[in-house]
């Protein structure tokens, strides 16, 4: 399904869903490997790496500071060549498109250089989101940081100096990658760290992804081995930092979030490969805490998650679903899970119950603003929406009646407004059966905007169709 139409029908799952998904590779992982392993002295090979839009981006980005990469998309493997910290190119034009984790880790990995002059830029949209805090707190630490446009926002031209390290101030609240970005450069200061001062609180999980690659993990996996360690208690490693070896990347589990809502939708079971609860499995997964808060979340529709055995041996994690969904008066706080509100968001016409979700002010800058976005499509629906006055939270109270109604008189289209998640988390309801004939009543609009993280999403959930549709034991 390479070649979308510009308005994709969800074909409904007319049988309880079964079969087995394999994931693609973390982006917010590949991405900081990416950049971490050009930072180590010599090659250094990511294996089960994402391949989407803004890896690509990350990658193609890196080739102009004059790193060597070599990709294999079907190995999805990357050879990334290290240089101990020194970007090659003395200028670059660097093109991040609507990739957040390109921008900020760019930005930073670009001002910490020595020398050269470096200019960022992106689409319409990328000019529009934060950078500022991260902006102020290179600016503090020496950077000579200059913005065309609007202050503090893209297009950037850096006339790189290097950065003096130590204590700075950071307001990361809108977006925690702007400390992440600052602390995967630390090593690299002419102090050898920095000490980011939180001006406000910053959501925790994927700052702490971050420092467990740079050094801070469990002993059971590759780190790069780059934050010092202020504590002397930290676990015995297998260092990545002299190039040479490999770096395993684990399946992206804000991905997973869209077959882990499938069963709750359509009833059945589905396998999820290369996936383990971090308190469980014999594959180490402790990267991403904000995916599996998701399951959680999805306990309490039904949900049942277990280990997943394959010719006796531990393969992924498995999602067993009910038929009827009969949640009532979900009320989360998605701060530090926010990718997934979507997935929810976009399944509750099918709840009995109404439903809360609060911690999402800050997704109003992303891709789009996907709290208005979600109101509207919701809407479209015939939902009751309530955005919250202080623009945090929605409560949708549902009714399966009038989505059929609406449903009746033609099919429904959602605009995706260009963002991946809208794509993914509604084309999970058009599984379910509505009409009860099988028959198409919702369609994606412009589903090719899933090629920012996942691809071949719609081809994954084609096969996952058919194989709940064909005979088995």
């Amino acid at each position: 399904m390479s070649n979308f139409p510009p308005l994709l029908p969800i074909r409904p799952f007319t049988r309880p869903a079964h079969g087995t998904v394999t994931l693609p590779g973390s982006k917010s992982i590949t991405n900081r490997a990416l950049l971490l392993a050009a930072f180590c002295n010599g090659p250094v090979t990511l294996t089960g790496a994402l391949f989407s839009e803004d890896t690509e981006i990350m990658a193609e980005a890196l080739r102009q500071l004059g790193f060597v990469i070599q990709e294999d998309a079907g190995a999805k493997t990357i050879c990334v060549g290290g240089r101990g910290g020194v970007i090659p190119a003395k200028s670059a034009s660097l093109h991040v498109g609507l990739a957040g984790t390109a921008a900020r880790f760019l930005t930073a990995l670009c001002a910490a250089a020595q020398e050269g002059v470096f200019q960022l830029d992106g689409v319409p949209q990328m000019r529009k989101r934060p950078m500022k805090g991260l902006i102020d707190a290179l600016r503090a630490l020496g950077a000579d940081i200059r913005c065309p446009g609007a202050e503090g926002f893209f297009p950037l031209e850096i006339h790189a100096r290097g950065l003096r390290g130590g204590p700075v101030e950071i307001d990361a609240s809108e977006s925690s990658q702007m400390l992440s970005a600052l602390l995967m450069v630390a090593p690299f200061t002419a102090s050898g760290d920095i000490q980011p001062i939180l001006q406000k609180p910053v959501r925790e999980p994927f700052v702490e992804m971050t420092r467990k690659m740079l050094g801070r993990g469990t002993a059971q996996r590759p780190q790069f081995d780059l934050l010092p360690d202020r504590t002397g208690t930290a676990p015995p490693l297998f260092p990545i930092k002299q190039g040479g070896q490999e770096y395993p990347i684990e399946p992206d589990a804000t991905a997973a979030s869209y077959f882990v809502a499938l069963p709750a939708v359509t009833g059945g079971k589905l396998a999820l490969l290369n996936l383990s609860l971090p308190s469980g499995g014999t594959l180490p997964m402790d990267l991403q805490m904000d995916g599996f808060k998701f399951l959680e979340v999805m306990s309490t529709v039904g949900l049942t998650p277990n280990p997943y055995f394959r010719h006796g041996r531990f393969a992924g994690i498995e999602i067993a679903g009910v038929s009827n969904l009969s949640c009532r008066g979900i009320n989360k706080d998605f701060t530090e899970f926010s990718d997934t509100f979507l997935t929810l968001a976009a399944i509750t016409p099918l709840l009995e119950g109404p439903t809360t979700i609060t911690g999402i002010a800050h997704t109003r800058k992303q891709e789009t603003d996907r709290v208005a976005g979600m109101v509207r499509e919701l809407r479209k629906l015939g939902q009751e929406v309530h955005e919250h006055e202080d623009g945090d939270g929605l409560t949708i109270t549902p009714s399966r009646t009038e989505m059929k109604k609406r449903a009746e008189q033609g099919l429904i289209e959602i605009e995706t407004y260009g963002d991946h998640r809208f794509a993914m988390s509604f084309a999970i309801l058009g599984c379910h059966d509505l009409r009860g004939d099988g028959s198409p009543w919702l369609a994606i609009r412009n589903p090719a905007c899933c090629a920012k993280t996942f691809p071949n999403f719609f081809d994954v959930l084609e096969e996952v169709r058919n194989d709940s549709h064909s005979p088995h034991p």
